[in-house]
């Protein structure tokens, strides 16, 4: 049994609000994602050049580089345009609002390739079929593509998904006081380093361990009647 010196309690509060960053970041990331995907396979032109520099800048630059970048990039951005609104005080960026639309904005550029993946494995001609029979551009995304497609998905956004809840952990370098952040805290009172990073890691894998779970839920859900196939 792990001795964490009362320290369990601020542990509990770091997960909590480590959940919170990734619940928020995957809904951000899920939206995206999806606008992502459409753009990269739209015939707009200038769509499809901003999704594809999008997700090639994303994916060519380390996420702990990306998340000093947007933190600090964003609040020098926002101290340069304050003063042009009439605004003279200095603006801090809220930690946890920086951290989520950092890891949302990074993982909606993973998410928008599972999707257009997804997307292109639904046959073109159960879309023209939709239309054929006068269904709107969005009824036919609606009725026929996204549901198809979330079963294409699922394999993909969980690994996404997966990956993003051990992402959060990286928001412990701008100051949130995250699980991580939490853990360094006490482990430094106590010189007990060890013994919280450890018990970090377990609480991490109960997460993943819950997410796999539900995820495997979700696969044979969107799978019923496609197995035998």
């Amino acid at each position: 049994m792990l001795n964490l010196h009362g320290y369990g309690p601020s542990l509990l509060e770091g997960t909590w609000l480590t959940i919170q960053i990734s619940l928020l970041s995957l809904a951000l990331a899920g939206a995206l994602g999806i606008i992502t995907a459409l753009a990269k396979i739209s015939a707009f032109a200038p769509a499809k050049a901003v999704a594809t520099v999008y997700t090639t800048v994303i994916r060519g630059i380390p996420d702990l580089l990306l998340m000093l970048i947007i933190f600090f990039g964003g609040q020098k951005l926002v101290n340069w345009g304050a003063p042009k609104l009439g605004y003279t005080d200095y603006i801090d960026v809220n930690p946890f609002v920086a951290g989520v639309i950092t890891i949302g904005f990074i993982f909606g550029a993973y998410m928008g390739e599972t999707f257009r993946g997804a997307i292109l494995a639904v046959p073109k001609g159960q879309l023209d079929a939709g239309r054929a029979f006068g269904m709107r551009p969005g009824q036919v995304f609606w009725r026929i593509l996204f549901p198809q497609m979330v079963r294409h998905a699922i394999p993909g956004f969980g690994n996404n998904w997966l990956v993003l809840l051990k992402t959060t952990a990286l928001v412990s370098v701008v100051g949130l006081q995250d699980l991580v952040y939490k853990a360094g805290v006490a482990g430094r009172s106590v010189r007990e380093p060890f013994t919280f990073f450890f018990a970090v890691a377990l609480i991490y894998l109960v997460l993943t361990t819950i997410s796999i779970l539900a995820l495997q839920w979700a696969e044979k859900r969107y799978s019923v009647g496609f197995e035998a196939r």
